[in-house]
């Protein structure tokens, strides 16, 4: 393995952040960029690597590629469109760790010459796929960093559903799965990570942001806020304004807060539907199901399903009851963790603080009464969620 593959092999959500000037579909997105400027402050905002557009279409050169290289000592992608040996040759002397493969651009037989060169080189690739066959032909080139790339460079046509079902595919690989394109907010980057990606690489989102190594922080912190026990349109709406990442409907008849359904959610966010027992297709992103108990609502115990497999525990209190413990038992699991428990904007920085959760969850406490939020206590369990 290499420095660009193991950067994005860590644990946790990685991010490759990209330098890029403009793009063909959306224009000038940041004429003046400084590739070592921008380089160096990603590096230090959390970026496992930094991709640098190295082509003149996208306003960039190797000229860039050499600036950053010079400003930093994290792994260096060059992305542009690259089909020769002697493309990668001038990359690999200009500092990079690793270049884009488009497989859309070259036949298996020039893939395989490209990869095999680089390895060569001691560079790495990152062979990018859009679509059922070109994700083939990736796996079964034995590519060890793989792209998924929503957008079609043909349209430039963005189609994240399509990107994760592709995604979720290469579970049973070994390959480093890199999710490209159309992620501008945290709960994008986590349906990726859900569906199974190492990473994502962002470009528009940070060059059109005001502060772009700010608007990448945000895409990587964690916790995840969710807000939970949702029942009306304008309780989502004010959910969604105070920056919640996930969005909770409570269908459970016995529940004081059951929603009518799942309500519509913006789609840079995520709906969670929330059953005991056995879950149903309710047209949620996401399920949380808990067990069931003996004369109360639900169980403590519960579990968050992507298409029925199990991405997070939920480690909540029993219902009606408190547990002094609870803190310490949430703390002590593995993997990613939602808290849960009667949490609000008044004990929530301490939750986060003591258990280091995947993501929070809140519903009880912001209501005026269940199912009824409190538009002022969402707006400040998110802000101190975070």
């Amino acid at each position: 393995m290499g420095r660009f593959r193991d950067a994005l092999a860590a644990p946790g959500l990685g991010a490759v952040a990209e330098v890029k000037r403009r793009s063909p579909s959306a224009g000038d997105l940041r004429p003046d960029a400084d590739p070592a400027r921008l380089a160096a402050h990603f590096a230090n905002a959390g970026a496992a690597a930094i991709s640098v557009l190295v082509d003149e279409r996208f306003g960039g050169s190797v000229d860039d590629l050499r600036a950053a290289r010079a400003a930093t000592t994290a792994p260096l992608l060059a992305k542009g469109f690259f089909t020769e040996e002697l493309d990668l040759l001038e990359l690999q002397l200009a500092g990079a760790d690793a270049v884009l493969v488009i497989l859309r651009d070259v036949d298996d037989q020039r893939a395989a010459g490209l990869i095999s060169y680089a390895r060569k080189l001691g560079i790495e690739t990152l062979v990018e796929a859009h679509g059922a066959d070109e994700l083939h032909r990736a796996v079964a080139l034995g590519a060890e960093v793989i792209g998924v790339n929503a957008r079609d460079l043909e349209t430039f046509e963005i189609d994240r559903k399509a990107q994760l079902e592709l995604v979720s595919r290469l579970r049973e690989h070994d390959a480093v799965v890199v999710a490209e394109s159309g992620v501008h907010t945290r709960a994008q980057g986590a349906a990726a990570e859900l569906a199974g990606a190492d990473a994502i690489l962002v470009g528009s989102a940070l060059m059109q942001a005001d502060d772009p190594p700010a608007k990448l922080r945000e895409l990587l912190s964690r916790p995840l806020v969710k807000v939970c026990g949702l029942t009306r349109p304008e309780d989502v709406d004010a959910a969604v304004d105070a920056g919640a990442d996930l969005l909770g409907f409570i269908l459970v008849d016995e529940s004081p807060r059951r929603a009518p359904a799942v309500l519509d959610v913006p789609d840079d966010r995520l709906s969670v539907a929330v059953f005991v027992g056995e879950p149903e297709d309710a047209g949620a992103d996401l399920v949380q199901l808990y067990g069931r108990a003996e004369g109360r609502v639900r169980g403590r115990e519960a579990v968050l399903l992507r298409n029925g497999e199990r991405v997070a525990d939920v480690v909540d209190l029993p219902w009606d009851e408190a547990d002094p413990l609870h803190l310490q038992r949430a703390a002590a699991r593995d993997g990613r963790v939602m808290l849960a428990g009667r949490l609000g904007p008044h004990n929530v920085r301490e939750a986060v603080r003591a258990v280091r959760p995947w993501a929070v969850d809140a519903a009880s406490q912001l209501e005026t009464e269940p199912g009824i939020k409190d538009h002022e206590k969402v707006r400040a369990f998110v802000a101190a969620a975070r």
